[in-house]
Protein backbone atom coordinates (compact mmCIF):
# COMPACT_ATOMS: atom_id res chain seq x y z
CA UNK A 1 0.00 0.00 0.00
CA UNK A 2 1.42 3.38 -0.98
CA UNK A 3 1.09 6.51 1.14
CA UNK A 4 -1.59 7.93 -1.15
CA UNK A 5 -3.77 4.84 -1.53
CA UNK A 6 -7.36 5.24 -0.36
CA UNK A 7 -8.85 1.77 0.12
CA UNK A 8 -12.50 0.86 -0.31
CA UNK A 9 -12.87 0.17 3.41
CA UNK A 10 -10.81 0.09 6.59
CA UNK A 11 -11.79 -1.10 10.08
CA UNK A 12 -11.70 1.39 12.94
CA UNK A 13 -9.53 -0.33 15.57
CA UNK A 14 -8.21 1.52 18.62
CA UNK A 15 -6.22 0.63 21.70
CA UNK A 16 -9.48 -0.25 23.46
CA UNK A 17 -10.10 -3.21 21.14
CA UNK A 18 -6.51 -4.38 21.64
CA UNK A 19 -6.85 -4.10 25.42
CA UNK A 20 -10.09 -6.10 25.42
CA UNK A 21 -8.55 -8.90 23.36
CA UNK A 22 -5.54 -8.95 25.67
CA UNK A 23 -7.87 -9.25 28.65
CA UNK A 24 -9.48 -12.33 27.13
CA UNK A 25 -6.12 -13.92 26.31
CA UNK A 26 -5.01 -13.44 29.90
CA UNK A 27 -8.27 -14.90 31.22
CA UNK A 28 -7.64 -18.30 29.66
CA UNK A 29 -11.25 -18.58 28.52
CA UNK A 30 -11.45 -18.30 24.74
CA UNK A 31 -14.91 -19.67 23.90
CA UNK A 32 -18.43 -19.65 25.39
CA UNK A 33 -17.42 -17.12 27.99
CA UNK A 34 -18.67 -13.94 29.64
CA UNK A 35 -17.44 -11.64 26.86
CA UNK A 36 -19.88 -13.26 24.44
CA UNK A 37 -22.78 -12.66 26.81
CA UNK A 38 -21.75 -9.07 27.35
CA UNK A 39 -21.61 -8.50 23.60
CA UNK A 40 -25.03 -10.10 23.16
CA UNK A 41 -26.53 -7.88 25.86
CA UNK A 42 -25.14 -4.72 24.24
CA UNK A 43 -26.49 -5.59 20.78
CA UNK A 44 -29.93 -6.67 22.03
CA UNK A 45 -30.30 -3.40 23.93
CA UNK A 46 -29.41 -1.42 20.82
CA UNK A 47 -31.88 -3.36 18.68
CA UNK A 48 -34.59 -3.17 21.35
CA UNK A 49 -35.08 -6.94 21.46
CA UNK A 50 -35.29 -9.41 24.33
CA UNK A 51 -32.67 -11.83 23.05
CA UNK A 52 -29.42 -11.86 21.09
CA UNK A 53 -27.41 -14.87 19.94
CA UNK A 54 -23.81 -14.34 18.83
CA UNK A 55 -22.69 -16.45 15.87
CA UNK A 56 -19.68 -16.79 13.62
CA UNK A 57 -21.09 -14.69 10.75
CA UNK A 58 -24.22 -13.01 9.45
CA UNK A 59 -24.56 -15.89 7.00
CA UNK A 60 -24.55 -18.37 9.88
CA UNK A 61 -27.18 -16.28 11.66
CA UNK A 62 -29.54 -16.27 8.69
CA UNK A 63 -29.05 -20.01 8.23
CA UNK A 64 -29.95 -20.72 11.87
CA UNK A 65 -33.02 -18.48 11.79
CA UNK A 66 -34.37 -20.27 8.72
CA UNK A 67 -33.76 -23.63 10.39
CA UNK A 68 -35.36 -22.49 13.64
CA UNK A 69 -38.46 -21.42 11.71
CA UNK A 70 -38.72 -24.88 10.16
CA UNK A 71 -38.20 -23.69 6.59
CA UNK A 72 -37.04 -26.43 4.23
CA UNK A 73 -37.53 -28.26 0.93
CA UNK A 74 -40.64 -27.25 -1.00
CA UNK A 75 -40.90 -23.89 0.78
CA UNK A 76 -40.50 -20.47 -0.80
CA UNK A 77 -38.93 -17.35 0.69
CA UNK A 78 -39.58 -13.95 -0.89
CA UNK A 79 -36.39 -11.90 -1.09
CA UNK A 80 -34.39 -9.40 -3.13
CA UNK A 81 -32.06 -10.05 -6.06
CA UNK A 82 -30.07 -6.90 -5.20
CA UNK A 83 -27.96 -7.97 -2.24
CA UNK A 84 -24.80 -9.78 -1.27
CA UNK A 85 -25.29 -13.38 -2.36
CA UNK A 86 -25.35 -14.79 1.21
CA UNK A 87 -28.91 -13.58 1.80
CA UNK A 88 -30.15 -15.96 -0.89
CA UNK A 89 -27.60 -18.71 -0.40
CA UNK A 90 -28.97 -19.25 3.11
CA UNK A 91 -32.37 -20.06 1.63
CA UNK A 92 -30.74 -22.69 -0.57
CA UNK A 93 -28.81 -24.04 2.41
CA UNK A 94 -32.09 -25.20 3.99
CA UNK A 95 -33.44 -26.59 0.70
CA UNK A 96 -35.99 -23.83 0.09
CA UNK A 97 -36.41 -21.66 -2.99
CA UNK A 98 -35.69 -17.92 -3.15
CA UNK A 99 -38.50 -16.02 -4.90
CA UNK A 100 -37.06 -12.73 -6.06
CA UNK A 101 -38.97 -9.47 -6.49
CA UNK A 102 -37.71 -6.26 -8.05
CA UNK A 103 -36.57 -3.28 -6.03
CA UNK A 104 -37.63 0.30 -5.41
CA UNK A 105 -35.22 2.56 -7.36
CA UNK A 106 -35.01 5.10 -4.52
CA UNK A 107 -34.48 2.91 -1.43
CA UNK A 108 -32.92 -0.04 -3.34
CA UNK A 109 -34.96 -2.33 -1.05
CA UNK A 110 -37.75 -4.58 -2.33
CA UNK A 111 -40.81 -2.93 -3.85
CA UNK A 112 -43.51 -3.63 -1.21
CA UNK A 113 -46.27 -4.02 -3.82
CA UNK A 114 -44.26 -6.73 -5.56
CA UNK A 115 -43.61 -8.48 -2.23
CA UNK A 116 -47.35 -8.75 -1.64
CA UNK A 117 -47.97 -10.14 -5.12
CA UNK A 118 -45.18 -12.72 -4.82
CA UNK A 119 -46.71 -14.53 -1.83
CA UNK A 120 -48.18 -17.97 -2.61
CA UNK A 121 -49.36 -20.89 -0.48
CA UNK A 122 -45.76 -22.11 -0.51
CA UNK A 123 -44.37 -18.88 0.94
CA UNK A 124 -42.98 -19.54 4.41
CA UNK A 125 -41.10 -16.28 5.04
CA UNK A 126 -40.15 -12.86 3.72
CA UNK A 127 -36.41 -12.22 3.95
CA UNK A 128 -35.91 -8.46 3.61
CA UNK A 129 -32.49 -6.85 3.26
CA UNK A 130 -31.74 -3.33 4.50
CA UNK A 131 -29.58 -2.43 1.53
CA UNK A 132 -26.48 -0.39 2.40
CA UNK A 133 -28.00 0.33 5.84
CA UNK A 134 -31.37 1.75 4.69
CA UNK A 135 -34.37 0.40 6.69
CA UNK A 136 -37.01 1.90 4.37
CA UNK A 137 -40.18 -0.24 3.95
CA UNK A 138 -39.36 -2.56 6.88
CA UNK A 139 -42.60 -1.59 8.63
CA UNK A 140 -44.53 -2.27 5.40
CA UNK A 141 -42.91 -5.68 4.98
CA UNK A 142 -43.82 -6.49 8.58
CA UNK A 143 -47.46 -5.55 7.90
CA UNK A 144 -47.51 -7.72 4.76
CA UNK A 145 -45.99 -10.62 6.69
CA UNK A 146 -48.63 -10.21 9.39
CA UNK A 147 -51.51 -10.22 6.91
CA UNK A 148 -50.26 -13.41 5.31
CA UNK A 149 -49.21 -15.02 8.60
CA UNK A 150 -45.62 -15.66 7.57
CA UNK A 151 -42.53 -14.51 9.49
CA UNK A 152 -40.44 -11.55 8.42
CA UNK A 153 -36.72 -12.22 8.65
CA UNK A 154 -34.81 -8.95 8.77
CA UNK A 155 -31.39 -9.12 7.14
CA UNK A 156 -29.98 -6.10 8.93
CA UNK A 157 -26.38 -7.21 8.35
CA UNK A 158 -25.64 -3.77 6.88
CA UNK A 159 -27.85 -1.69 9.17
CA UNK A 160 -26.69 -1.66 12.80
CA UNK A 161 -27.80 1.68 14.25
CA UNK A 162 -30.39 2.46 11.57
CA UNK A 163 -34.01 3.26 12.42
CA UNK A 164 -37.35 3.90 10.72
CA UNK A 165 -39.88 6.17 12.43
CA UNK A 166 -37.87 5.77 15.62
CA UNK A 167 -37.89 1.98 15.51
CA UNK A 168 -34.47 0.30 15.49
CA UNK A 169 -33.20 -1.96 12.76
CA UNK A 170 -33.41 -5.55 13.95
CA UNK A 171 -36.77 -5.12 15.69
CA UNK A 172 -39.16 -5.33 12.72
CA UNK A 173 -39.14 -9.06 12.04
CA UNK A 174 -39.58 -12.31 13.88
CA UNK A 175 -35.80 -12.21 13.94
CA UNK A 176 -33.07 -9.93 12.65
CA UNK A 177 -29.45 -10.70 11.83
CA UNK A 178 -26.50 -8.31 12.07
CA UNK A 179 -23.04 -8.95 10.66
CA UNK A 180 -19.63 -7.74 11.80
CA UNK A 181 -17.29 -8.39 8.87
CA UNK A 182 -14.31 -6.05 8.56
CA UNK A 183 -16.11 -3.55 6.29
CA UNK A 184 -19.22 -3.19 8.46
CA UNK A 185 -20.09 -0.28 10.77
CA UNK A 186 -18.55 -2.22 13.64
CA UNK A 187 -16.40 -5.30 13.20
CA UNK A 188 -15.37 -8.39 15.11
CA UNK A 189 -13.25 -9.55 12.16
CA UNK A 190 -15.79 -12.27 11.46
CA UNK A 191 -19.07 -12.53 13.34
CA UNK A 192 -22.81 -12.03 13.43
CA UNK A 193 -25.73 -11.64 15.82
CA UNK A 194 -29.31 -12.92 15.78
CA UNK A 195 -31.78 -10.65 17.60
CA UNK A 196 -35.35 -11.59 18.44
CA UNK A 197 -38.16 -11.32 20.99
CA UNK A 198 -38.98 -15.01 20.45
CA UNK A 199 -37.42 -16.97 23.31
CA UNK A 200 -38.05 -20.36 21.69
CA UNK A 201 -36.34 -19.28 18.47
CA UNK A 202 -33.42 -17.82 20.42
CA UNK A 203 -32.93 -21.01 22.44
CA UNK A 204 -33.01 -23.14 19.29
CA UNK A 205 -30.37 -20.93 17.68
CA UNK A 206 -28.17 -21.07 20.80
CA UNK A 207 -28.33 -24.83 20.73
CA UNK A 208 -27.68 -25.15 16.99
CA UNK A 209 -24.72 -22.75 17.03
CA UNK A 210 -23.03 -25.08 19.55
CA UNK A 211 -23.33 -28.46 17.79
CA UNK A 212 -26.92 -29.02 18.96
CA UNK A 213 -26.14 -29.17 22.68
CA UNK A 214 -29.18 -28.66 24.91
CA UNK A 215 -29.94 -25.46 26.75
CA UNK A 216 -30.21 -26.54 30.36
CA UNK A 217 -31.55 -23.42 32.05
CA UNK A 218 -32.97 -20.04 31.00
CA UNK A 219 -30.66 -17.15 30.31
CA UNK A 220 -30.64 -14.61 33.10
CA UNK A 221 -30.51 -10.85 32.46
CA UNK A 222 -26.96 -9.55 32.37
CA UNK A 223 -25.54 -6.10 32.93
CA UNK A 224 -22.93 -4.54 30.73
CA UNK A 225 -20.34 -4.35 33.51
CA UNK A 226 -20.99 -7.44 35.59
CA UNK A 227 -21.58 -10.58 33.54
CA UNK A 228 -21.65 -13.96 35.27
CA UNK A 229 -20.05 -17.06 33.83
CA UNK A 230 -22.47 -18.45 31.22
CA UNK A 231 -24.36 -21.48 32.47
CA UNK A 232 -27.07 -21.93 29.88
CA UNK A 233 -25.19 -24.35 27.62
CA UNK A 234 -24.86 -27.95 28.71
CA UNK A 235 -21.24 -29.01 29.19
CA UNK A 236 -21.93 -32.68 28.39
CA UNK A 237 -21.53 -34.37 25.04
CA UNK A 238 -25.29 -34.76 24.71
CA UNK A 239 -26.73 -33.41 21.44
CA UNK A 240 -30.48 -32.96 21.12
CA UNK A 241 -30.65 -31.66 17.52
CA UNK A 242 -28.51 -31.35 14.43
CA UNK A 243 -26.15 -28.51 15.15
CA UNK A 244 -23.26 -26.56 13.70
CA UNK A 245 -20.01 -25.00 14.81
CA UNK A 246 -21.28 -21.43 14.51
CA UNK A 247 -19.85 -20.13 17.79
CA UNK A 248 -18.28 -16.71 18.15
CA UNK A 249 -14.99 -16.84 20.06
CA UNK A 250 -14.33 -14.73 23.13
CA UNK A 251 -11.60 -12.91 21.18
CA UNK A 252 -14.08 -11.82 18.51
CA UNK A 253 -16.64 -10.93 21.17
CA UNK A 254 -14.08 -8.78 22.97
CA UNK A 255 -13.55 -6.72 19.83
CA UNK A 256 -17.34 -6.46 19.53
CA UNK A 257 -17.74 -5.19 23.09
CA UNK A 258 -15.15 -2.49 22.49
CA UNK A 259 -16.73 -1.50 19.19
CA UNK A 260 -20.26 -1.40 20.66
CA UNK A 261 -19.05 0.89 23.42
CA UNK A 262 -17.96 3.29 20.65
CA UNK A 263 -20.94 2.73 18.35
CA UNK A 264 -22.47 6.21 18.58
CA UNK A 265 -19.11 7.84 17.87
CA UNK A 266 -18.53 5.48 14.92
CA UNK A 267 -21.98 6.11 13.43
CA UNK A 268 -21.60 9.87 13.82
CA UNK A 269 -18.24 9.86 12.05
CA UNK A 270 -19.67 7.78 9.21
CA UNK A 271 -22.57 10.19 8.87
CA UNK A 272 -20.02 12.95 8.55
CA UNK A 273 -18.17 11.14 5.76
CA UNK A 274 -21.45 10.44 3.95
CA UNK A 275 -22.43 14.09 4.33
CA UNK A 276 -19.14 15.19 2.82
CA UNK A 277 -19.72 12.94 -0.19
CA UNK A 278 -23.29 14.21 -0.59
CA UNK A 279 -22.17 17.84 -0.46
CA UNK A 280 -19.44 17.16 -2.99
CA UNK A 281 -21.34 15.00 -5.51
CA UNK A 282 -25.00 15.94 -5.23
CA UNK A 283 -24.85 18.47 -8.06
CA UNK A 284 -23.04 16.21 -10.52
CA UNK A 285 -25.39 15.60 -13.49
CA UNK A 286 -23.79 12.24 -14.25
CA UNK A 287 -24.46 10.72 -10.82
CA UNK A 288 -27.37 9.60 -8.65
CA UNK A 289 -26.49 9.82 -4.97
CA UNK A 290 -28.26 7.92 -2.16
CA UNK A 291 -31.83 9.01 -1.39
CA UNK A 292 -32.82 9.00 2.29
CA UNK A 293 -36.43 9.64 3.26
CA UNK A 294 -37.23 11.93 6.24
CA UNK A 295 -38.58 9.03 8.34
CA UNK A 296 -35.29 7.15 8.06
CA UNK A 297 -32.04 7.30 9.95
CA UNK A 298 -29.51 5.63 7.69
CA UNK A 299 -26.68 3.57 9.12
CA UNK A 300 -24.02 4.13 6.51
CA UNK A 301 -22.46 0.79 5.54
CA UNK A 302 -21.13 1.95 2.17
CA UNK A 303 -21.40 5.06 0.06
CA UNK A 304 -22.72 3.90 -3.31
CA UNK A 305 -23.42 6.19 -6.24
CA UNK A 306 -24.75 5.21 -9.62
CA UNK A 307 -24.25 6.64 -13.04
CA UNK A 308 -27.34 8.10 -14.66
CA UNK A 309 -29.31 6.24 -17.32
CA UNK A 310 -27.43 5.98 -20.60
CA UNK A 311 -24.16 4.78 -19.11
CA UNK A 312 -23.33 1.18 -19.94
CA UNK A 313 -21.84 -1.45 -17.61
CA UNK A 314 -18.67 -1.30 -19.69
CA UNK A 315 -18.37 2.45 -19.14
CA UNK A 316 -18.95 2.00 -15.40
CA UNK A 317 -16.23 -0.63 -15.32
CA UNK A 318 -13.76 1.62 -17.14
CA UNK A 319 -14.46 4.43 -14.68
CA UNK A 320 -13.93 1.98 -11.82
CA UNK A 321 -10.65 0.69 -13.24
CA UNK A 322 -9.46 4.24 -13.79
CA UNK A 323 -10.02 5.05 -10.13
CA UNK A 324 -8.22 1.89 -9.10
CA UNK A 325 -5.26 2.84 -11.31
CA UNK A 326 -5.11 6.06 -9.29
CA UNK A 327 -4.95 3.97 -6.09
CA UNK A 328 -8.52 4.74 -5.07
CA UNK A 329 -10.77 1.84 -4.10
CA UNK A 330 -13.98 1.33 -6.07
CA UNK A 331 -16.24 -1.67 -6.60
CA UNK A 332 -19.56 -2.60 -8.27
CA UNK A 333 -22.11 -3.11 -5.46
CA UNK A 334 -24.02 -5.38 -6.02
CA UNK A 335 -24.07 -7.70 -9.03
CA UNK A 336 -27.61 -9.10 -9.20
CA UNK A 337 -27.91 -12.48 -7.52
CA UNK A 338 -30.22 -13.99 -10.14
CA UNK A 339 -27.59 -13.35 -12.83
CA UNK A 340 -24.78 -15.03 -10.91
CA UNK A 341 -23.67 -18.13 -12.88
CA UNK A 342 -24.86 -20.64 -10.29
CA UNK A 343 -28.32 -19.09 -9.98
CA UNK A 344 -28.73 -18.78 -13.74
CA UNK A 345 -27.91 -22.45 -14.22
CA UNK A 346 -30.04 -23.65 -11.29
CA UNK A 347 -33.19 -21.57 -11.91
CA UNK A 348 -32.83 -20.50 -15.57
CA UNK A 349 -32.93 -16.81 -14.72
CA UNK A 350 -32.15 -14.44 -17.56
CA UNK A 351 -31.37 -10.79 -18.11
CA UNK A 352 -34.53 -8.72 -17.95
CA UNK A 353 -36.26 -10.76 -15.23
CA UNK A 354 -35.85 -7.93 -12.68
CA UNK A 355 -35.20 -4.82 -14.77
CA UNK A 356 -34.89 -2.19 -12.03
CA UNK A 357 -32.41 -4.24 -9.99
CA UNK A 358 -30.44 -4.98 -13.14
CA UNK A 359 -30.39 -1.37 -14.29
CA UNK A 360 -29.23 -0.19 -10.87
CA UNK A 361 -26.67 -2.97 -10.54
CA UNK A 362 -25.06 -2.20 -13.89
CA UNK A 363 -24.40 1.44 -12.96
CA UNK A 364 -23.50 1.36 -9.24
CA UNK A 365 -20.11 2.27 -7.90
CA UNK A 366 -19.07 1.96 -4.26
CA UNK A 367 -16.59 4.65 -3.23
CA UNK A 368 -14.06 4.50 -0.39
CA UNK A 369 -15.97 4.69 2.87
CA UNK A 370 -14.82 4.19 6.44
CA UNK A 371 -15.00 5.91 9.80
CA UNK A 372 -11.75 7.86 9.64
CA UNK A 373 -11.82 8.88 5.99
CA UNK A 374 -10.79 12.54 5.94
CA UNK A 375 -12.78 15.18 4.09
CA UNK A 376 -9.69 16.01 2.04
CA UNK A 377 -9.63 12.37 0.93
CA UNK A 378 -13.33 12.53 0.06
CA UNK A 379 -12.53 15.50 -2.14
CA UNK A 380 -9.69 13.59 -3.82
CA UNK A 381 -12.00 10.63 -4.47
CA UNK A 382 -14.65 12.95 -5.93
CA UNK A 383 -12.11 14.74 -8.15
CA UNK A 384 -10.79 11.44 -9.47
CA UNK A 385 -14.30 10.10 -10.10
CA UNK A 386 -15.24 13.25 -12.00
CA UNK A 387 -12.03 13.05 -14.02
CA UNK A 388 -12.77 9.44 -14.99
CA UNK A 389 -16.33 10.40 -15.98
CA UNK A 390 -15.01 13.29 -18.07
CA UNK A 391 -12.55 10.95 -19.77
CA UNK A 392 -15.40 8.56 -20.57
CA UNK A 393 -17.44 11.42 -22.00
CA UNK A 394 -14.53 12.44 -24.24
CA UNK A 395 -14.19 8.89 -25.54
CA UNK A 396 -17.83 9.03 -26.68
CA UNK A 397 -17.19 12.05 -28.87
Amino acid sequence: MSEIEIPLSRPDITTLEIEMVTRVLRSGRLSNGPMQERFEAMVSRRAGTDHAVAVSSGTAGLHLVLLALGIGPGDEVVTTPFSFIASSNCILHVGAKPVFVDICPASLNMDPALVERAITPRTKAILAVETFGNPKHMDTYAAIAGRHEVPLIEDCCEALGASLNGRAAGSFGRAGVFAFYANKQITTGEGGMIVTDDETLAEACRSMRNQGRPIVEPRMPVSEDDVPEPSNVASSLEHVRLGYNYRLSELHAAVGVAQMSRLDEILERRRGVAGAYLDRLMGNPHLIVPTISPDTIMSWFLFVVRLVAGYTPEERDRIMRGMQMHEIGAAPYFPCIHLQPFYRSMFEFKAGDFPIAESVSQRTLALPFYTRLRHSEVDLVAQTLELMIEREQLSRA
